[in-house]
């Protein structure tokens, strides 16, 4: 609580002044300056302001949030009571998936116990469940299921139309992620030198690394902004199961696709744009030399275009005109005519786009099909030469005991749940 109460001693403006004193950044994807996101929120526009802390985590390849939410719900809680108390919210929510079983229990737990110390009373905190799907995570989706829909992302920003918000009314609100929110308390309770110790000087801190896939030790790891990728892959996950060489590193489903020549790469936030990639939130799956590209590729588009809400018709249309077309690629049923025409439409997916969704389907596979331009060519005509399947890193849990992620498979069909957002507890 030692964090809670320093920011109750200071002034709102103080408290933000702090945050940005550590150089903190969004944890969710982004890496927003954190204090910005706070101080707009505070300062412009009309209504009632509110914070809503994302913790819908559905990225592949991503674990750290609800790693957190298990290990640290209280940090959680903390930092968005700091968060409310700085922007002048009237409330604030928690979102998760309704699959988030545990970590709603905790996070509902650890509400009422920081209830039963009086400090929280003016900052009213709900847990809202939402449906697993991978858009519940984009922050206007979000907001759609905390006010009782169907996560359809949004045009306008939540700073520009946020929780119930009307004609005479924007309701400002606050989103960010679980991580940066717990950050948040450390921040307050240890001082912007503290975090600022280490890191680099522009993504200070450290950060939850998710590492999945062909390496000894899958698993979610803290490290200083700055560690290079190598180091996260051969120290902290023992390397490569049975000694073969790195492929291809996935940051997610929304960068671009990393080859073995980038693995020195530092992972912070300027390193990662600066060779053209993102690291997004941090969650990383790695392949050996004996995965298919193509497979991958098609893999991670089925995702997309399966996830993909139909609002814009271009990410739709084209993220299933791929993913149809990588499918026959794989099987060998395309001639090479099909490679280019597969180049275009991933390039055009994104026009007209509401979210980052058909972003990371064009970004995924034209950069797949660049840096693996042969391999691609290789299956013109012909099955696939590779033996191994690539197993989807769409992670549900975590087997402590094998050190291994246990993954969901993906539907067959784009099967939407229309279930609104209710409360837990």
């Amino acid at each position: 609580m030692r964090a809670l109460e320093r920011a109750l001693s200071m002034t709102p403006e103080a408290v933000i002044d702090e945050v940005e004193a550590s150089g903190l950044r969004g944890r969710g994807g982004a890496g927003f300056p954190t204090d910005s996101k706070w101080r707009s929120i505070r300062n412009d526009g009309a209504g009632t302001r509110f914070v809503v802390a994302n913790g819908a985590e559905g990225e592949p390849s991503t674990f750290k949030d609800r790693w957190l939410m298990r290990r640290n719900p209280y940090a959680v809680v903390e930092g968005l009571a700091i968060a409310s108390y700085a922007v002048g919210a009237a409330k604030s929510y928690v979102g998760v998936k309704q699959s988030f079983e545990r970590e709603a229990t905790v996070l509902v737990r650890a509400i009422e116990e920081f209830r039963a110390t009086g400090l929280v009373e003016e900052f009213p905190i709900n847990v809202v469940l939402g449906p697993d799907r991978y858009l519940f995570g984009e922050e206007t989706g979000l907001l759609e299921v905390v006010e009782g829909r169907a996560p359809l992302p949004r045009i306008l920003r939540p700073f520009m139309q946020g929780l119930l918000a009307d004609a005479t009314r924007q309701n400002p609100t606050l989103v960010n992620n679980v991580e940066t929110l717990a950050n948040v308390s450390w921040v307050l309770a240890e001082g912007a030198d503290w975090w600022r110790a280490s890191g680099t000087e522009s993504s200070p801190g450290t950060m939850a690394f998710t590492l999945a896939g062909d390496v000894e030790h899958e698993g979610v790891f803290e490290l200083p902004l700055g560690t290079p990728l190598r180091e996260l892959i051969e120290v902290h996950g023992g390397g490569l199961r049975g000694g073969r060489a790195v492929k291809a590193v996935f940051p997610g489903a929304s960068s671009v696709v990393l080859p073995a020549e980038s693995l020195d790469t530092p992972m912070d936030f300027e390193s990662f744009n600066a060779i053209g990639s993102g690291l997004g939130s941090a969650g990383f799956l790695v392949l050996d030399d004996t995965a298919c590209m193509v497979e991958a590729a098609w893999l991670y588009s089925r995702f997309l275009s399966i996830e993909s809400c139909g609002q814009c018709p271009p990410c739709k249309l084209n993220s299933t005109y791929v993913t149809e077309r990588l499918e026959r690629l794989h099987a060998g049923r395309a001639d090479i005519g099909g490679l280019d025409a597969v180049m275009e439409r991933a390039a055009t997916s994104t026009d007209g786009q509401r979210c980052a969704l058909p972003t990371g389907e064009s970004l995924i596979v034209r950069s797949l099909m660049q840096e693996f331009r042969q391999e691609f060519g290789g299956h013109v005509g012909r099955p696939c030469p590779f033996e191994r399947r690539v197993a989807f890193p769409q992670v549900v849990d975590f087997d402590e005991q094998a050190a291994r992620f246990v993954h969901d498979e993906i539907s067959s069909q784009p099967e939407w749940s229309l279930m609104p957002g209710r409360e837990a507890g």
